[in-house]
Order: C-alpha cells, then sequence, then structure tokens
C-alpha cells in the first residue's frame, strides 16, 4: 500500500512521511477516524514506509524487496491482529487461522468495515472478538528478531473488540516494547479501548475524507458514468465504503432497508401479529447483524426527522430511503425523535451486553407502537 493510493488526507500523510524521516517514530500509535476514512489504508502506507529500503520524498519506493513483500502482504516482519469467530472447525481462533481471507480482503480494498469482513469469511451472524489467547501470539511474535526490516510492525484492527484479558497483556508490552517494534492500532470507536493503553499510543486523528479527493476517487469507479457524482459526494460523507454501497445498494442496505419499513408499519398500524413475525426474524439474526440493523435505524429515524426541515443539504439518503421517507417523515417530529432515538439506543446496548434478543425487540417494538403516533 502506498500513501498515493489513500484517497486525500494529504495532511496526515505529510505528518506521518516527516516523522520517519526526523526519526520521530512512535513506538504505538492509534489511526482513530471514522468508518470509510482509510484508516487501515493509513496504516499499511505509513508501515510500508518505514519498512521501505530505498524510501522516496514522500512514498515507498515500491522495487525494494520490503516494498515487494509488502504489496503482497506477506512481509516476514509485518503481522496482523484483528477480530475472528469461533467455528465447527476452530475452538480457539487466532488471527493467524483467518489470515489468508485478510490479506485478499484488503488487497481487493481496503475500506471495508467488521460486517464486510464476516460477510467475506461467511460468518456474518457471528459477533466477532479478538480472543484472550491471541496475546500468547503478539507475545510469540514480537519476541523474535526481525527477519528481514529494522521494525516489527504489529497492525492490530479493532482493538476495541479486544478482550480484557488480551488488553492487559498487549499494554504490558506496549509498556516494555521490544526493541525496534511498531504498534499501530486502527479504531473507529477509540472511547472504548481501555484508557490505560490509549493514553501510552500517539493519537492519530484522521478526518473523514475531503470532497473534492471523494469526487476523484468516485469518478473512477466502474459504474460511476452517468451518475450525479456531487450528490455521490455529498451522501457519502467522507466515508468511501458509503460511496462504493451508494453505487449500486449492496445487500445488507436494502435488507436494513426493509426491516426499517417493516417495523414503522407495523408500528404505526398496531399490527401485533405482523409486529411479533418481525420479531422472530430480526431475533433470528446474529448479534452483529442485529447491532447493524439498530445503528442504521438510528441513523434513519435521525434523517427523516431532518427531512421535514426541506433543506436538501442536510439529508443523506439514497433514492429508495428518499422514496419511503417521502411519506414517512412527517410521523417522526419533535415529539418523539429523541423518545424513538433513546428506544434504539438501548436495544442496542443491550444486544452489546449479549441480552436476550427476543425480549429486547419486543419490548422496543411495543414502545415504538406508543410512540410513533405521538
Amino acid at each position: 500500500m502506498f500513501f498515493q493510493n489513500v484517497i486525500g488526507q494529504e495532511a496526515t500523510k505529510n505528518r506521518l512521511v516527516q516523522s520517519v524521516k526526523e526519526e520521530r517514530i512512535s513506538h504505538a500509535q492509534l489511526f482513530a477516524g471514522p468508518e470509510g476514512s482509510g484508516k487501515l489504508a493509513l496504516a499499511l502506507a505509513y508501515a510500508q514506509y518505514v519498512s521501505c529500503l530505498n524510501k522516496q520524498a514522500g512514498d515507498s519506493c515500491g522495487q525494494c524487496s520490503s516494498c515487494k513483500k509488502y504489496a503482497k502482504l506477506i512481509h516476514p516482519d509485518l503481522h496482523f491482529v484483528f477480530p475472528v469467530v469461533k467455528t465447527t472447525k476452530i475452538k480457539d481462533p487466532v488471527s493467524d487461522h483467518f489470515l489468508a481471507e485478510w490479506r485478499k480482503l484488503i488487497l481487493e480494498n481496503a475500506y471495508f468495515n467488521l460486517e464486510d469482513w464476516f460477510n467475506f469469511i461467511g460468518v456474518e451472524n457471528a459477533q466477532g472478538i479478538i480472543y484472550s489467547h491471541e496475546s500468547d501470539e503478539i507475545i510469540r511474535k514480537l519476541s523474535l528478531k526481525s527477519f528481514e526490516g529494522e521494525y516489527k510492525v504489529m497492525i492490530i484492527w479493532m482493538p476495541e473488540k479486544m478482550h480484557a484479558a488480551c488488553s492487559n497483556k498487549l499494554l504490558k508490552m506496549i509498556e516494555e516494547p521490544p526493541v525496534k517494534t511498531l504498534f499501530l492500532l486502527v479504531t473507529e470507536n477509540e472511547e472504548e479501548i481501555i484508557t490505560t493503553i490509549r493514553s501510552r499510543c500517539q493519537l492519530i486523528k484522521i478526518p473523514g475524507i475531503q470532497a473534492e479527493p471523494m469526487r476523484i476517487a468516485i469518478q473512477q469507479l466502474e459504474g460511476a458514468a452517468g451518475k450525479d457524482v456531487d450528490n455521490l459526494v455529498h451522501l457519502s460523507r467522507g466515508n468511501y465504503r458509503q460511496a462504493l454501497n451508494l453505487l449500486q445498494l449492496n445487500e445488507s442496505t436494502r435488507y436494513n432497508l426493509e426491516r426499517f419499513k417493516e417495523l414503522m408499519r407495523f408500528s404505526y398500524g398496531r399490527k401485533f401479529m405482523d409486529l411479533f413475525e418481525w420479531i422472530n426474524k430480526v431475533s433470528g439474526m446474529g448479534r452483529e447483524r442485529q447491532k447493524i440493523f439498530l445503528q442504521y435505524a438510528m441513523g434513519l429515524i435521525r434523517e427523516n426527522f431532518v427531512y421535514n426541515l426541506k433543506n436538501p443539504e442536510l439529508v443523506f439518503m439514497h433514492e429508495e430511503e428518499q422514496a419511503f421517507s417521502s411519506r414517512f417523515s412527517p410521523f417522526i417530529n419533535e415529539r418523539n425523535i429523541i423518545p424513538i432515538s433513546e428506544e434504539l439506543e438501548k436495544a442496542y446496548q443491550h444486544i452489546a451486553m449479549n441480552g436476550n434478543p427476543r425480549i429486547i425487540f419486543t419490548d422496543m417494538s411495543l414502545r415504538i407502537v406508543k410512540l410513533i403516533r405521538k
């Protein structure tokens, strides 16, 4: 991964390059930013630049032995940690069990999220985690000498999903790191990482992608011809993954939209038999998909409220969502927007804490029935 392959983020790229030139490489760095901003791509480009044997003015050379191995993500001094799941074949999973799939997904598109990752490995109904025994693998790998480069690099994606026991062992490694070891943590929710780890990392704040770089990136995508690129830039809100989804509404977004429409229609119409069937349906989804649906629903409730303001610059919905919202939005108003949002947020928190989905969705739905006609 080259810095030139990362969309936008010029200020961050320059800062990272300068830190290497001035030999101010912090041994633990936290790349924090919203979904689709290019955090992982930046961490990979930075790791490649640090390891490059013939660094150029603002990027890796791409020709040395290190860069060629980084291009395939097979450099022996590059290590990854990321959320995984238990399967029928793997009872105590660690990241290395899924390393081939991980490399393949990154090489296809480094702008993915947790849902994309689990869909890619075919476990979309699971709730992933970085298990406690992953820490033994981290210690083992970083205790070895560097094979080729000056630095051993450990990229930890979504450290907020790390088991507490693993976090505590990682903290010890960060406090007393092996010589020439570089930890790059990549997160969307820095507040969920334990404070002791956050405080020991240099924070690299990464904003959403700026409008002009996003416009150029979208124009280069297959299927962008004839599309309203300016509107796609507006709707993506600095999220390149969202831009990809908007070009062709993906199956997950369409599924969530249908479930949202059903919930609101059944709740307003007080169709309790249909509502209980809906509860059975969503209760059978995996916890990650349930959380993604609830996040989607919270966002769409907000958009429906804003839609009533008749200011298109403040609305971020694609055509199918707007088609529904043009009829539904009048029912979301200043009397019920906050309590409905709170019910969805509460359901999300309870699902995340491994509560019973059927009870959670039943309680949430019945409360929305009361609120939707306010």
